[in-house]
């Protein structure tokens, strides 16, 4: 068994670790840490896991970790991240950080959106974006290093909205249907988890329910996340245009995006594209031209993406939905947890989602 502690377990991305990471046939959840439940069994917060832990919630003893665990998952806020990555990476650890502190690689953009100078950009490049769709190739190999000279890997998880945009557009911008520099138009919807755990206004029942709101309006903080991915995905600068909304659901992401395409692309030729980069993805679905929703994808890893050719303006219309929760965060890393310790990825996965 891999010995594993999740950093940040009390939140709602962390839980989420949690309740994946006690039912794995290969990682042992040895600690889960928080500030804000500490000395509470998980159970008493949590009350879905009476019966199936014990496990208590425990403050931040990074000193424990480091001496009973092989690998981290980093459930915390943006910025907490790079103080505890370089001590854990220097302890033999690998990482998987689902904040959003590596996965920019140039400091300075980093800086410019989050607001703070970054304290370990030497890691930046050394970070592996956790998208498997995109990035096996860097994952395996990072296992490959992992297992033959001990070496860790940190790898960056990507945020909700960059999965689903990425997943989206992934084979059109791979094949070269994209008309290059063109803007990407990106209109996405999330659900009321996304926002975290901690209490504020626009979560409250009653300012969420019965309401669908754009915010972060043209300021949002994933959207140099997505001009990054999308841009090394279109081997050129590609504008983002990204346009967060917040939906009256528990949990859940639909991201539609619009782009122009290069002149004379056929139809059938993109669909066919989509059809057979999908077809051995073990989480990411192609519908056709029939349109995903967040209902069917809910509560697990599964990615769903429908994409029409508007003929009449030569823009591919995409659409991807997803888990904010499982897709867009905690099941994401356990898949490349599953890679980086040369487990089949869909290993503890591998589940059907809930009907209702």
């Amino acid at each position: 068994m891999i010995k594993t502690a999740v950093i940040g377990a009390a939140g709602y991305t962390g839980i989420e670790l949690v309740r994946y990471l006690l039912g794995h046939p290969a990682f042992e959840l040895k600690c889960a840490t928080t500030n804000s439940n500490a000395g509470q069994l998980i159970a008493d917060v949590y009350p879905t896991f009476i019966g199936q832990t014990d496990l208590v919630f425990t403050d931040h003893d990074i000193e424990k970790v480091k001496a009973e665990c092989s690998v981290v998952f980093l459930a915390v806020p943006h910025t907490a991240a790079m103080a505890l990555v370089p001590e854990l990476l220097a302890a033999g650890i690998t990482v998987i950080d689902l904040s959003a502190d590596f996965r920019l690689k140039d400091p300075l953009v980093y800086e410019q959106w989050y607001g703070i100078a970054h304290s370990a950009p030497d890691l930046l490049e050394q970070a592996i974006y956790g998208l498997p769709e995109m990035s096996r190739a860097a994952l395996l190999r990072a296992a490959s290093e992992q297992a033959e000279k001990g070496k860790p890997a940190l790898v960056a998880c990507p945020g909700c909205y960059p999965t689903a945009t990425a997943l989206a557009l992934l084979p059109a911008l791979q094949a070269g249907f994209v008309k290059p520099g063109s803007t990407v138009v990106v209109n996405a919807i999330s659900g009321v988890s996304g926002a975290g755990r901690s209490p504020s206004t626009k979560n409250l029942f009653c300012t969420a329910n019965e309401n669908i709101n754009a915010y972060a309006v043209a300021s949002h903080r994933h959207t140099p996340e997505i001009e990054q991915t999308i841009s090394q995905l279109a081997a050129c600068a590609m504008p983002i245009s990204f346009t967060p909304h917040l939906a009256p659901l528990q949990r859940g992401l639909l991201s539609t995006v619009s782009v122009e395409l290069m002149s004379g692309i056929d139809s059938e030729v993109l669909y066919d594209c989509y059809r057979q980069d999908y077809a051995t993805e073990p989480f990411t679905h192609y519908l056709g031209r029939g349109m995903p929703q967040t209902a069917s994808v809910v509560g697990g890893n599964n990615a769903q993406v429908g994409v029409t050719h508007d003929v009449r303006t030569n823009r591919l219309i995409a659409s991807c939905a997803i888990d904010n929760l499982g897709k867009g965060a905690a099941t994401q890393a356990i898949q490349c947890a599953n890679i980086i310790f040369g487990l089949d990825e869909k290993t503890g996965l591998d589940s059907i989602q809930p009907i209702l």
